[in-house]
């Protein structure tokens, strides 16, 4: 989903992104390595390029917005804008890449166009519609003032200070070939003052390695504009990112609601279905024996009756892991303790809830706490453990804890993923501190919604 429709993410931890990798150089403090870095120099390559590829993109976007708008009074005006909306767009997949590029930031494209209907009118009422078309033309008309001004300022500072800082290397090329001693720093009414003494030269070097020193950040604070001008206009909007969202949690939903299925399918096919059957079999092969012998009879009734009752309890547990009754009927603090009162090591469980969650939440809370608790039991070694519930504003929080040896680890693919994302379907989090060697300490938020 990220890869499609994320916002920006800057690697930092690119190795092209932090410079040259020469022993000791990580050694040195930023503010030395800073001028020498691939970073500074692609930021400051971004801000060059900027200036032209602004000023086309501005002209590109107000030649064709107005001839578009000047042409509305015919019908040749509305393909013309959307002719202008499109180029604009492809203006930003082309600044998409440039920042993936030079900045390391990468934006997904924007919401694809869904045009209603087939042919041309249905895609030029689709880009005239579409936000994302309006956003890339504001910025391609942004992009030139602050272009302008980026570029400006970056080649200032960076062409002086580099200029001011080798001042010692060529400053005998003036009395050679200019004919004067060195930079005239003052000049008229026959005062001229040069650039040429060794304190003059020192000063000047020393006053261009400050500028060559700051000018890395000074790039930084430029294109930190440039890198939110392309992730807020250029990128996704925070509702069609939040559409792709809520479309990947309902199918996480979907998933789990099938497995589900299958599960209960499973454990009723291979657990109570088949006691039953063979307890059919059972009586029947019974009732032929109670003329011909009745004490063999009376034996198989009596593994009969003991079926029955591993049967009921199955599907007791069955009902219990689709939903409790005592959840229903008495809410968390009754159904965790029923959870507790299982589990192989001792819990104490701590409820603190004015009022009961909808049953939605309070059924996910359950089964939330269920897991991490048959966690426990099974994989952890814990002498003890806790469970503590409560609510924080708009949020209902879980925390189980157990002092076991720890090393639990949602990324690694366990059963924890699978529970991180059931959550995160609902706009819940999951939050795992366990460290190898314990304690393990793991948070469940949920949103809080009335019952």
């Amino acid at each position: 989903m990220a890869a499609e429709y994320g916002q920006g993410h800057i690697h930092m931890d690119r190795p092209e992104f932090r410079g040259p990798d020469i022993k000791g150089w990580r050694r040195l403090p930023a503010g030395l390595r800073a001028p020498f870095e691939a970073r500074t120099w692609k930021e400051f390559g971004y801000l060059l390029l900027s200036l032209p590829i602004g000023l086309t993109s501005f002209a590109f976007a107000v030649t064709m917005l107005s001839l578009g708008v000047g042409l509305l009074v015919t019908f040749v005006g509305i393909p013309v804008l959307a002719g202008a909306l499109a180029g604009c767009r492809g203006i930003g997949a082309l600044e998409r890449t440039r920042a993936r590029g030079l900045l390391d930031l990468d934006v997904a494209a924007p919401e694809p166009l869904r045009p209603k209907g087939r042919g041309p009118m249905a895609v030029i009422g689709a880009v005239l519609k579409s936000g994302a078309s309006w956003r890339h033309l504001l910025y391609s008309v942004v992009l030139l003032p602050w272009s302008l001004f980026s570029f400006t300022v970056a080649v200032i500072f960076w062409w002086y200070g580099w200029l001011m800082v080798t001042y010692p290397l060529w400053f005998w090329l003036f009395p050679m070939y200019a004919g004067q001693d060195g930079i005239q720093l003052v000049g008229g009414d026959g005062r001229n003052i040069y650039l040429d003494n060794p304190f003059e030269i020192g000063v000047t070097a020393g006053t261009g390695l400050l500028i060559t020193l700051a000018t890395p950040w000074i790039l930084r604070a430029l294109t930190t504009v440039d890198r939110l001008l392309v992730i807020s206009l250029l990128g996704p909007s925070r509702l069609a990112t939040r559409v792709v969202e809520l479309e990947s949690d309902r199918g996480v939903v979907v998933d789990t609601a099938a497995a589900d299925l299958r599960r209960i399918e499973r454990d009723l096919h291979d657990g109570a279905q088949a006691r039953l059957v063979a307890l059919a079999m059972d009586l029947g092969l019974a009732k032929e024996k109670l003329t011909e012998d009745p004490e063999a009879a009376a034996r198989m009734v009596d593994e009969a009756h003991g079926e029955v009752k591993v049967a009921l309890q199955e599907l007791r547990d069955l009902a219990r892991g689709i939903h409790p009754a005592v959840l229903t009927d008495r809410g968390l603090d009754a159904a965790l303790s029923a959870l507790a009162a299982r589990c192989t090591v001792p819990v104490q469980v701590e409820v603190d809830l004015a009022s009961r969650p909808a049953a939605a939440i309070e059924g996910i809370a359950y089964f939330t706490v269920s897991e991490l608790l048959q966690n426990i039991s099974k994989h952890s070694r814990a002498t003890r453990g806790s469970v503590d519930v409560w609510r924080s504003e708009n949020r209902l929080m879980l925390q189980v804890t157990d002092d076991g040896s720890g090393g639990a680890d949602a990324s690694a693919g366990s059963g924890l993923a699978g529970l991180a994302e059931r959550l995160d379907a609902v706009d819940g989090i999951l939050v795992v501190d366990s460290p190898s060697g314990g304690p393990t300490a793991i948070t469940a938020e949920l949103p809080w919604r009335k019952a």
